[in-house]
């Protein structure tokens, strides 16, 4: 492995401390439930690891060369990790995996359409600066509730990462965190404490 290859984000740890409370919560869930009188257990929380097995890095590569472009180096580490991540771990959204990520304009186009459809509005508003880039901006959640997480190629820091974007309908345009790892480390802050 290269020098620059060399994992710089300890996902494992932090996914594995995720994933335990998660697990908690779920024991705690399905002993309320089994109190309740007529309830079903519906199968929540069940999955023993909210993650999936890790992709090879043949498998990156590929997904690199379909999108045309390297991954940032947050990101690319995770699916090492876990390709792809659980929402139940109510932790997060369901993050995608390689196969299914992919740009904004292929993979949700209504939301696309919606923040390209922001021509005409006044570019001194803060939640218009970087909208030509939602388009072009790399779809790496599922859409749920309308809340989406994307990662902005036009926005890249001297170590390579590119800046991550949380959008949801309850907050005004883009909440804007410097990589995926302070996105991720954001989200799973309440597990960290």
């Amino acid at each position: 492995m290269a020098a620059s290859d060399t994992p710089r984000h300890p996902w494992n740890e932090l996914l594995h401390t995720v994933n335990s409370a998660a697990q908690e919560y779920f024991a705690q869930y399905r002993d309320r439930l089994a109190r309740l009188p007529a309830q079903s257990d519906d199968g929540f929380g069940r999955a023993a690891r909210l993650g999936a097995a890790g992709a090879g890095e043949a498998e990156i590569v590929r997904h690199e060369e379909r999108l045309g472009m390297r991954l940032p180096p947050s990101y690319r580490e995770f699916p090492q990790t876990t390709n792809g991540w659980d929402e139940y771990s109510h932790s997060s959204l369901r993050l995608l995996t390689l196969a299914e990520v992919g740009w904004t304009r292929d993979v949700e186009p209504m939301i696309a359409r919606i923040w390209d459809g922001l021509d005409g509005a006044d570019p001194q508003d803060e939640w218009y600066l970087h909208q030509e880039s939602v388009s072009a901006g790399l779809c790496i959640s599922e859409e749920i509730e309308g809340q989406v997480w994307l990662l902005n190629p036009h926005v890249v820091g001297e170590d390579g990462e590119w800046e991550a974007w949380d959008f949801a309908s309850w907050h005004p345009g883009e909440v804007r965190y410097r990589s995926f790892w302070d996105l991720m480390e954001h989200r799973f802050g309440r597990y960290l404490a």
